[in-house]
């Protein structure tokens, strides 16, 4: 059995909620989720479901610059990483 690192489980998780809140059905972990077709107001969505799935503020201009499912998920984990260290 394969355990996932918490960086790949947030991909995994980030991907799936930028899938099911976009309505994005096919998209790469590298894809600017915007060119791919998100709008801002998706985005607000998004940006609310992350942080209470991972109880994480996030702070605007670092949602804003993360357009990518794998920047999403690299920003979560370095928040998650930090509150723990907190």
């Amino acid at each position: 059995m394969q355990v996932e690192s918490s960086d790949e489980q947030a991909l995994v998780r980030v991907m799936t909620l930028v899938r099911e809140t976009g309505h994005i059905g096919d998209i790469t972990p590298d894809e600017d989720f915007y060119d791919a077709g998100f709008t801002s107001l998706r985005s607000l969505e998004l940006l609310l479901q992350l942080e209470a799935e991972w109880d994480v503020s996030i702070p605007d201009e670092q949602f804003i610059a993360a357009r990518s499912v794998r920047s999403l998920g690299e920003l979560i984990t370095r928040l998650k990483e930090g509150a723990s260290c907190a």
